[in-house]
């Protein structure tokens, strides 16, 4: 029997910890795992801040419920979990209510329950509040809430902690303010952090934040292997051939699983094609909205499905514990970022089957998201100098016809800047707080070497001839690793390779077969007039676009992967937009379009189910690629027996902008820039029907829609918008 009280009480916590953690998962038998019970002793015990580094399934948030539970029997306030996704919260809020534990959340889509929710904290009726690092910096939520809840929580818990580092491969600026709100815990609050995705040097980061206030930060690390996962590598250069191994191959993995895709053009594309193909699939992507996002999830998890094609936004908290397969059309930036994905499979199952199918495209698909997401010392200047100007609140959209930045971006830069004190969210939008604010050059250009160096060990990854888990333990710094046994390098290739006739044949029908649809513009941006811009509102029917068509998405896994080979070499340079383009020499490598281009484009106007054919042919003017828009134009009016009117002319001079700006500006850099020349005007004057309006690449839109504004003003009596792709 223990003699001492420390010990008394070690074996009094243990026996209080065992009855929750098995009341958390219902059964009799189950008992802790390697450092679960020293996390729970420190924090309810030791009131410490812990970092706990783990495997996926290991077990984390068995540590805070049982902490939860403990701390509320000893009378502690509530536990806040700071959750970065609503998936994650939903599916924590089912495993708290089986474990008795009563759970809320205060999240974007629950506003009208805010009341409900703030009486029952202060009834004391709560024991885990559920929050995105996003609401501590609502105003209202600030306010009214954090202060009392920082003073009053029994227990603080950061989950996904690798988001506070900006090393992090989900870096969200929102989650550096959990550093301000350390500081304002007391001293006996205890702190829980835990991330299954963590190298050496995002631990330190995290630490670093953990330990606002000089505080003593307790890390448990534990071996990173998945015993369960048999990971393999499957080079496949075409999209067909990777789509392919899908149609013939799919029905052969293991329950239920997850196929990943990059982009969300991607992940809807193959979708379309297993469905065609027979197998139960859906698409989960950012575009997903939020009712249907939960009855995917629950569809999979009921085997429903066989499986969910989804880009990243099915990543952090979703959890099945039997998931048998992931498998990834495209590579992650990083394996970092990969180990993450790859952990929903093989829970709880003795195997998963976990498969990368790398494409050429991918190296592409890094450097937007890494471009997308790293500030600008001179946006964040202009948008620093539009606050400080005006001297009042300013909403993201009123921001967007003062500053050139698009609206992503914008929102980004504004949690950026917030963090680093230099701005503040208020209610009716942001202000700045005339805090000095200096671009940090030297760290921003740490995390781009960072990042490019983990995009190095991705493609590392695709080519090693070692095992492949162990590499991954090594690039998460796991001074564990050994070979697994388990995956195509240890043992063997474990995947059918051959991919057969019928299925390629099928993959191929699908990915070329070209056509999406491009919706027109309804509604003019807000705020033109300070832009010289006179227009406002919706887009009045009598000058509105119809609803056109392109060949395909420059982020298609068939067409959209020609296209960008065929307009790479003439994509405009920053600092230049299509039709405002500072040069009026065509590029060197401008060319006819090729016989293939053309034929595909035949095929769309075939499929098109228009309410009235086109009777004539019109061009938007280039600077960059004249001979391809007009050989595009001209020879479509030769095989539809379409006369072709002519181009609009280029107007010199004007504001002249960047690719990817916001759409304000993209506006205003069009506007004015085109007219509807002399011989162009007589040609509409009594044409029948549509217009057919020819173009390259659809970005924003506005091109199209002024250009079609003023083809309907000239006197077509409708215009369907037409291009080779579009820009998303």
């Amino acid at each position: 029997m223990p003699s001492s009280p420390a010990a008394l009480a070690a074996l009094d916590l243990r026996e209080r910890a065992t009855v929750a953690l098995r009341r958390l998962v219902g059964r009799d038998d189950a008992d802790f795992r390697d450092g679960q019970l020293e996390a729970i002793e420190a924090l309810v015990t030791g009131h410490r801040r812990v970092l706990v580094v783990q495997r996926t399934g290991w077990g984390k948030s068995a540590v805070y419920f049982v902490a939860t539970a403990l701390r509320r029997a000893e009378g502690a306030g509530p536990t806040v979990i700071v959750s970065p996704l609503l998936a994650l919260m939903r599916d924590q809020i089912g495993a708290a209510e089986r474990a008795g534990i009563r759970a809320v959340t205060l999240n974007s889509t629950n506003a009208d329950e805010w009341a409900a929710v703030s009486g029952a904290l202060a009834r004391g009726e709560v024991d885990v509040l559920l929050v995105s690092p996003e609401r501590m910096n609502n105003p209202r939520f600030r306010e009214e809430q954090l202060p009392g809840l920082a003073q009053t929580c029994g227990l603080l818990v950061v989950d996904e902690a690798h988001c506070i580092s900006d090393w992090g491969h989900d870096f969200r600026p929102d989650y550096r303010r959990i550093r301000d709100l350390l500081t304002t815990l007391p001293e006996e609050t205890p702190v829980l952090a835990t991330t299954a995705t963590a190298n050496a040097r995002v631990v330190t980061d995290v630490v670093e934040q953990l330990g606002a206030g000089g505080r003593d930060v307790l890390t448990l690390r534990g071996p990173l292997a998945r015993a369960s996962l048999r990971l393999g590598v499957l080079p496949l250069s075409a999209p067909e051939q990777r789509l392919a191994w899908l149609i013939a191959h799919l029905g052969d993995l293991p329950g239920s699983g997850i196929v990943y895709a990059l982009t969300v053009s991607a992940a809807e594309d193959v979708a379309a094609a297993l469905r065609e193909a027979g197998y139960e699939v859906a698409a989960y992507t950012g575009r997903t909205e939020p009712g249907e996002r939960i009855r995917l999830e629950q569809d999979l998890r009921d085997n429903r499905l066989k499986a969910l094609v989804a880009t990243s936004a099915l990543g952090m908290g979703f959890d099945k514990p039997d998931l048998g397969f992931v498998l990834h059309l495209g590579a992650p930036s990083s394996p970092v970022a990969y180990y993450q994905q790859v952990g929903r499979a093989g829970r709880a199952t003795e195997r998963a089957d976990v498969l990368l199918m790398p494409g050429p495209e991918d190296k592409d698909i890094w450097r937007y998201f890494a471009s997308a997401s790293m500030p600008r010392q001179d946006q964040a200047d202009a948008v620093l100098r539009a606050l400080a100007q005006t001297g009042r609140p300013l909403s993201t959209v009123a921001l967007e016809s003062i500053v050139d930045v698009r609206r992503t971006r914008l929102e980004l830069l504004l949690k950026v800047l917030d963090v680093d004190g230099a701005v503040q969210r208020v209610q009716g939008g942001w202000v700045a707080t005339g805090e000095p604010w200096i671009y940090d050059s030297e760290r921003y250009q740490r995390v781009s070497d960072a990042r490019q160096r983990e995009q190095q060990l991705m493609v590392d990854y695709e080519r090693s001839d070692g095992c492949r888990m162990a590499f991954l333990q090594q690039c998460l710094d796991d001074d564990t690793a050994q070979e697994c046994g388990r995956c195509d390098r240890c043992a063997g290739t474990w995947f059918p390779d051959a991919i057969p006739e019928a299925a390629v044949l099928t993959a191929r029908s699908r990915l070329e077969r070209p056509g999406v649809a491009l919706e027109p513009r309804v509604q003019w941006p807000p705020g033109m007039d300070r832009l010289g811009v006179p227009v406002k509102g919706r887009i009045a029917p009598s000058v509105a676009l119809s609803e056109g068509r392109a060949v395909a998405r420059l982020t298609d896994l068939g067409w959209g992967q020609r296209l960008r080979e065929l307009l790479r070499s003439t994509t405009p340079q920053p600092g230049s937009t299509s039709p405002e383009a500072s040069s009026a020499e065509p590029a060197a490598s401008d060319r006819p379009v090729p016989p293939e281009v053309l034929r595909a484009v035949v095929d769309v106007l075939r499929a098109w189910d228009w309410a009235e054919r086109p009777v004539a042919i019109v061009a938007v003017p280039s600077r960059h690629r004249p001979q391809l828009v007009t050989s595009l134009a001209t020879g479509l009016g030769e095989l539809g027996r379409l006369p072709y009117l002519g181009a609009l002319d280029l107007v010199e001079g004007g504001p002249v902008g960047e690719p990817g700006g916001n759409s304000a500006f993209r506006l205003a850099n069009i506007w004015g820039r085109f007219t509807v020349g002399a011989e162009l005007h007589q040609r509409l004057q009594g044409v029948p029907g549509p217009v057919l309006l020819v173009d390259d690449v659809a970005d924003s839109r506005w091109t199209l829609t002024v250009a079609g504004a003023l083809l309907r003003e000239a006197g077509a009596p409708a215009v369907l918008p037409l291009t080779l792709a579009v820009e998303a």
